[in-house]
């Protein structure tokens, strides 16, 4: 019998991120099923660099969003906010050492190390997290602050992802910039509206300004939905500045959230106050066949 050749199996710390990588995809694939399916058209280093900063911020958004609390509520001594302080640090000595004891931790790590992602924008990030922790209402420069950091930069960490190694002018990395974080603000924003009624019962929290699901309005709702599609134009005009490579995944979750955005919309204030908004299985096939064929929104 033919003896397997192991010469090519991957060993050490290459096993290890391995294994670190196959721990973030699986976060992504528990937590969501929208975003995983996007990420599916990327290519598959691009892929891996996506779902490693995916991991990170969904375990950073565990921590904050209860279920520390819960731990500590059967009986742990889990405290949140410094849970949340030693995440941070972690990632910022795993950077450095380019090694993490935390797979999640280690394949971020690994995607900052080769992309460039630094403190610069993941420090905004944990501030922002760190503010669901003791802000529960917003005026508008908080608001855009903890925007900015909870979104924004994520589309800049996965920007930079797209585009590694590849060359672009000022004026061409200036729109590029300008279209991911108008897109992860848009993303954010259509979430805060889909869980308005849970955020605030649930979790004691209201984002949008001046806005609560007790006062919630038809003109409130039709001003934050025309402020979604603003942002929604403004990435579309940069799509095809990105690489084929990246560039189908960012169509499929721009036409995800655009028909979000649209069910919105179409449905009365009163009801999204008690129905969480999502696109049938039926139409995201359709948006995913519309992605892959080469469609770019306008």
């Amino acid at each position: 019998m033919k003896q397997e050749d192991r010469t090519k199996q991957p060993t050490g710390l290459e096993l290890y991120l391995l294994a670190a990588e196959r721990s973030s995809s699986e976060v992504i694939r528990t937590y969501s099923t929208s975003f995983g399916l996007a990420a599916k058209l990327l290519s598959p280093t691009i892929r891996r660099h996506v779902e490693n900063i995916y991991a990170l911020v969904r375990v950073a958004d565990e921590i904050v969003d209860g279920s520390a609390a819960q731990a500590r509520a059967q009986g742990g001594l889990a405290d949140p906010a410094r849970t949340l302080d030693d995440l941070e640090r972690e990632v910022y000595r795993a950077i450095t050492d380019r090694f993490s004891a935390n797979l999640v931790v280690h394949a971020f790590a690994h995607t900052a190390n080769q992309t460039g992602v630094g403190r610069d924008i993941i420090r905004p990030f944990f501030d922002s997290m760190r503010m669901d922790l003791w802000k529960t209402t917003h005026d508008q420069r908080s608001f855009e602050k903890y925007v900015y950091g909870s979104a924004e930069v994520v589309g800049l960490m996965c920007l930079q992802a797209f585009v590694e190694g590849l060359e672009y002018s000022q004026e061409e990395t200036a729109k590029m910039v300008a279209g991911a974080r108008a897109l992860g603000s848009a993303f954010q924003k259509v979430n805060f509206l889909r869980d308005l009624s849970a955020d605030a019962r649930g979790l004691g929290r209201s984002y949008f300004p001046g806005i609560s699901p007790e006062s919630f309005t038809e003109a409130d709702k039709t001003r934050l939905v025309e402020d979604i599609r603003a942002e929604l134009v403004i990435s579309a005009a940069t799509i095809r500045l990105l690489p084929r490579t990246a560039r189908r995944a960012v169509v499929a979750a721009h036409l995800l959230f655009e028909a979000l955005n649209d069910r919105i919309g179409s449905t009365a204030a009163a009801q999204l106050i008690s129905t969480r908004i999502s696109v049938p299985s039926s139409s995201k096939a359709i948006i995913l066949a519309k992605a892959w064929l080469g469609v770019v929104p306008k």
